[in-house]
């Protein structure tokens, strides 16, 4: 194998790993919105937990956050729960930096 081949599959696995690990991260950051989202409904427990997987698969219906912003949107508008778009984006960018601090440390 040249260097050039071993350089190369080199920079494929890292692709592979950098796209592993954002798909991780972009989950666990949906998952813990959905954790904030059900403390401002008024959930708790396990049931939290399992709002908390609806979220992280409402991601599923399309590519990109519009899925999981229109239903935790909804959800809370639902509920009487005064929050904008805005601040859901706002909320998606804070929690998944700690997401990825979260996914690098395996947690």
């Amino acid at each position: 194998m040249s260097t050039f081949d071993k350089r190369e599959e080199g920079f494929e696995k890292k692709f592979a790993l950098d796209a592993d690990q954002k798909f991780k991260a972009e989950a666990r950051r949906n998952k813990l919105l959905g954790l904030w989202a059900a403390e401002k409904l008024g959930i708790a427990g396990d049931a939290a937990a399992a709002y908390a997987k609806e979220v992280v698969a409402s991601d599923f219906e399309e590519s990109g956050d519009a899925d999981v912003v229109r239903k935790v949107l909804g959800d809370l508008t639902a509920k009487g729960v005064a929050v904008t778009e805005p601040e859901i984006r706002v909320k998606m960018d804070e929690l998944m930096a700690t997401a990825v601090i979260q996914v690098k440390a395996g947690t």
